[in-house]
């Protein structure tokens, strides 16, 4: 899938339950305009559809990844898992300037791996001590999760939200 990283947090969280417009704002941050032209290029690419369905208040609409777009979460997920194993390999061979180099060419991906749950923030926060570097130079503090915790793979999609902020 060639896009932004919002397409992908966007398809990811239609995917693991979020069908209505106000929901998927909500957890991903984006203002409605920007989501809602997000919204419509993923349908147009046959990544989503909608539903109208009869609610208590008149028509509602639902949203939900096709199959195709089902798909394309999981690789694109898989590629940042194996973006994140390559710099988590690099931490532990104490390699200072190759994780600095990896992380810098995949700086526009952190956010989405922190939105899937990908990274272990533990790890994380200890890369930059390695490098003599603040966190924040690759992610602004307003996006910093509140805990170690948060994102797709944690369970909290009862509550239909994570534990951060990923600042779109």
């Amino acid at each position: 899938m060639e896009s932004e990283p919002k397409d992908l947090i966007v398809l990811g969280a239609i995917k693991h339950g979020m069908k209505k417009f106000d929901k998927i704002q909500k957890m991903t941050q984006i203002k409605p305009e920007e989501l809602n032209s997000i919204l419509e290029q993923l349908e147009k690419r046959g990544l989503i559809q909608t539903q109208e369905k009869k609610g208590w208040f008149g028509l509602k609409i639902e949203i939900t990844t096709t199959e195709k777009g089902s798909r394309e979460v999981d690789e694109r997920v898989h590629e940042l898992q194996t973006k994140w194993n390559q710099m988590s390999l690099l931490y532990k061979s104490g390699d200072k300037e190759k994780l600095k180099d990896e992380m810098e060419n995949n700086k526009s991906f952190i956010p989405t791996m922190m939105f899937f749950g990908i990274m272990d923030m533990m790890m994380f926060s200890m890369m930059f001590s390695m490098m003599g570097m603040a966190m924040s130079d690759y992610v602004p503090a307003e996006n910093m999760p509140e805990t170690g915790e948060g994102g797709m793979d944690d369970g909290g999609m009862d509550d239909g939200g994570f534990d951060f902020d990923i600042g779109f």
